[in-house]
């Protein structure tokens, strides 16, 4: 199980200068997203834009924003592929254009990926029992599905995510998902969310 200790003190400055994409295709750098001083934020990592995995992931954060607003937590989305792939997903999970209900952004190079150490490879994408185990879920998040979120470098496909909370700069919670559809329990994140004072 990974945990925050895991994780250079220095990880959000690092974090901090990898520039991602808003959905309508603007560069941003992390550290602009949240207030760097006391700012509590959640980092949801999706795979990529065009994993089903991802899509489950997007409606749940979708539907638990209003829990994570009234604990005056930031909620924000990165997924692997380009701005016009994460509107793909916006528009047919979230059913806003270009997302109007949590901030969602493209690391089309998996930068953030990389600085994070989530795994990657074709054990944790293809063979897992996850996949399995969420069959019901998967497919209620998939009936818009189209294979055209899927990033165009394919390569992106063998991405894992990962969830992090950070205050500030201080990260309180790190997660790396160890294969498709492995993620964070949200109520644990709320919960540690709602441990920290916000000012």
């Amino acid at each position: 199980m990974t945990s925050a200790l895991d994780f250079s003190p220095s990880i959000s400055e690092s974090l901090g200068d990898v520039t991602i994409f808003t959905a309508a295709g603007d560069a941003v750098q992390f550290k602009d997203l949240w207030d760097q001083n006391e700012g509590v934020v959640v980092v949801a990592l999706l795979r990529h834009f065009g994993c089903p995995g991802s899509w489950e992931l997007a409606a749940t954060l979708k539907e638990s924003k209003a829990k994570f607003d009234s604990a005056g937590v930031k909620l924000i989305a990165v997924g692997v592929g380009s701005p016009d792939k994460a509107c793909v997903l916006a528009e047919r999970v979230l059913f806003f254009p270009c997302l109007v209900t949590i901030s969602l952004y493209a690391d089309p190079d998996r930068k953030a990926y990389n600085i994070l150490g989530l795994y990657y490879g074709w054990g944790p994408t293809f063979f897992n029992p996850a996949i399995i185990s969420r069959f019901g879920a998967l497919r209620k998040a998939v009936k818009n599905y189209t294979i055209k979120a899927t990033p165009d470098d394919r390569s992106g496909v063998l991405q894992q995510g990962g969830m992090f909370v950070f205050k500030g700069k201080q990260l309180l919670y790190a997660r790396k998902d160890k294969e498709t559809s492995d993620h964070a329990p949200l109520d644990d994140i709320l919960d540690v969310c709602c441990k920290v004072p916000v000012s």
